[in-house]
């Protein structure tokens, strides 16, 4: 039997004041925690004390996690050597999709510790839900281009992907450049396609919404700009629409 420690999987809030998404038994794990990988330290300390206000922060270690600065995976192993318990926390959803994360719990399997975890939301698979698109077969691509030239051929290889595999193609972007994301994408994919925009999942001001390309330039543009999104792609076949 393995004495190393565990790695749990913490869910956060999609969206901010919204803990009626997050299981009641999260709080209990996060309540016997001391140690935690997190994306952002400022927002997991006050997500902890909107979960429990008696956890006491300044009694728990908290280490960076994030695309500027990766985990320390040796420290991580370390610790798991040494019977220690580790929570992980992303900056919204859940940990180790779409950040480092995945760097802890591979060297948790490294050391076979234990890893758990948590049921709690997630933007990718919440919009992948709502969209009415293929479940069946997805992928996730993560971060399109930022040079505008390499998105577009992107998102035409996107396009030929899910018409050649029947595949849903799941993609983000940083919120501040979403309004030019969905002016490419209906500048340069074809008509039929199908665009879901899914927006603040979860939250007050939740906005999701399939239509065709063509359909979509004949609405209002929706406002997309700093706000957290999910963009995902679909080519039907012949006589699908």
């Amino acid at each position: 039997m393995s004495n190393t420690g565990k790695v749990y999987l913490i869910p956060t809030v999609l969206a901010d004041e919204h803990l009626e998404t997050i299981p009641a038994y999260v709080t209990g794990v996060v309540r016997q925690l001391k140690i935690f990988f997190v994306e952002n330290e400022r927002t997991a300390r006050r997500y902890m004390k909107a979960l429990d206000r008696s956890i006491v922060i300044d009694d728990l270690q908290l280490y960076p996690m994030n695309n500027n600065q990766p985990p320390d995976v040796a420290l991580a192993r370390k610790l798991l050597l040494a019977g220690h318990n580790i929570g992980m926390m992303s900056e919204a959803g859940c940990p180790a999709i779409a950040d480092p994360g995945h760097l802890i719990v591979g060297v948790a399997h490294q050391v076979n510790a234990p890893v758990m975890p948590l049921v709690g939301p997630n933007s990718i698979l919440l919009a992948l839900m709502a969209s009415g698109m293929n479940g069946q077969q997805f992928a996730f691509t993560g971060y399109l281009p930022v040079d505008k030239s390499a998105r577009v051929k992107a998102l035409k290889e996107l396009e030929q992907r899910s018409a050649k595999w029947h595949q849903t193609q799941i993609f983000i972007e940083t919120p501040y450049r979403n309004n030019a994301l969905f002016t490419d994408l209906l500048a340069h994919c074809a008509a039929h396609t199908l665009l879901c925009v899914a927006v603040e999942i979860t939250g007050n001001e939740q906005f999701i919404l399939t239509k065709t390309v063509g359909e979509w330039k004949r609405l209002p543009a929706p406002e997309l700009h700093k706000r957290p999104a999910i963009f995902l792609l679909y080519v039907p076949e012949a006589g699908q629409l």
